[in-house]
């Protein structure tokens, strides 16, 4: 009896999964890996479809509830819906200019009871989570005294304590959570990355990666710590910046490449710089060691690849397209611009597909997929929200 005990207890190991929400940008550890299990790449079906209207934002999913971003006759529209039907609980529209690459490509974020949104116009706006209610609202740019940027701003908010930063001006924005407010301010070109935050001996930092390069500020009051000039062709520095303990990795597209530096002094130092990776948007992941990215150019060629955080050499490159990628479950799961998802073994040793999915998205699908508890979440420029099942 013991015997059957134990095998049934290990077998529950085995064969038990694990879900998770997805409740800001890049997922919740903000580094565009779930916590998931469990997931079945070969089972993958279509759960439901929605219509947004245009724009990149991806979505986030807190408590059953999915909120995302479209744009409509030039009118955003915030959306809360069911996770799990893609019914409408509520919705919230202003006017708001469509624009280049049309509509809103910042991704709501999910805090305590509230969620906040960013639109390419620098409208920062705070909304009950149940209700839709709107707390509060700030006109970023104004309140700065920032221009916009050629294809509108991008940066999702990152919550961090009582502020909300964004990639607004040379090194950042910081506004009051609670009240709007803003509480630190830059002046200058900002770009299209959202700011990532890190511990550097004992002090909350946040790495930007704006238009003159990537900037390192002290999160409470903004002030610069440090710079590393990477200036990119029409200031595009679009892909989040990887920390790793005392390093930075950074890459930017049009050719430029990427770079590894050392922070680990409280400057910041040049360990290694390669072409191997140009990541125009589509930010990279960092498994043991490794760094998987997607290479290359919107409407170019472009390719899934692996390559050593320690000195940058490819391990493996696969041609996927141009697209982007996240992972969970010790896989990688990519979407293709064409709409197809790609499953591999996130392994250094070689590409490993899983399998494919054609997920009836048509071009382009630039924006990352997001999963929560079971369901990869995808999307078009067009404004179609497609719901895939990968559960067991």
């Amino acid at each position: 009896m013991g015997k059957w005990v134990w095998f049934a207890w290990a077998t529950s190991i085995v064969f038990c999964s694990y879900s998770a929400d997805w409740p800001v940008w890049r997922g919740p550890d903000a580094n565009g890996i779930s916590s998931e299990t469990g997931l079945n790449p070969t089972g993958a079906h279509v759960l439901w479809t929605k219509e947004l209207g245009v724009g990149h934002s991806t979505v986030s999913v807190k408590d059953g509830r999915l909120y995302t971003m479209g744009n409509i006759e030039d009118k955003d529209v915030v959306y809360c819906l069911d996770a799990k039907t893609g019914e409408k609980i509520w919705d919230h529209s202003y006017d708001c200019p469509a624009g280049n690459y049309p509509g809103p490509r910042a991704t709501p974020v999910c805090s305590g009871d509230r969620v906040y949104t960013f639109s390419r116009e620098g409208l920062l706006i705070c909304f009950d989570a149940v209700s839709g209610a709107v707390a509060w609202k700030t006109d970023v740019l104004d309140k700065s005294g920032n221009e916009n940027i050629k294809w509108g701003l991008a940066s999702s908010p990152v919550i961090e304590g009582d502020l909300i930063l964004l990639n607004v001006g040379e090194s950042g924005v910081a506004v009051d959570r609670n009240s709007g407010k803003i509480k630190w301010k830059s002046v200058g070109k900002s770009s299209y990355a959202t700011p990532v935050v890190f511990d550097h001996k004992g002090k909350r930092c946040a790495a930007i990666f704006s238009a003159p390069g990537l900037q390192i500020v002290d999160v409470a009051t903004g002030k610069k710590l440090d710079s590393f000039n990477w200036e990119t062709k029409y200031d595009i520095n679009g892909a989040d910046p990887i920390v790793m303990g005392d390093r930075i990795f950074i890459s930017s597209g049009y050719d430029h490449g990427c770079a590894m530096l050392d922070f680990s002094s409280g400057k910041l130092k040049k360990v290694w710089e390669s072409d191997v990776l140009n990541n125009q948007f589509s930010s990279s992941i960092l498994i043991d060691g490794y760094l998987y990215s997607v290479d290359g150019q919107a409407k170019k060629k472009g390719h899934l690849r692996c390559i050593s955080a320690v000195d940058g050499v490819e391990q493996w490159s696969m041609p996927i397209g141009f697209g982007s990628l996240i992972s969970a479950d010790g896989k990688l799961i990519a979407l293709g611009e064409d709409g197809t998802l790609y499953f591999a073994e996130a392994t250094p040793k070689a590409y490993k597909e899983i399998s494919q999915f054609k997920t009836g998205l048509s071009q382009l699908c630039w924006t990352p997929p997001a999963l929560a508890n079971g369901i990869i979440y995808c999307r078009n420029d067009k404004g179609t929200l497609v719901a895939i099942d990968v559960s067991k």
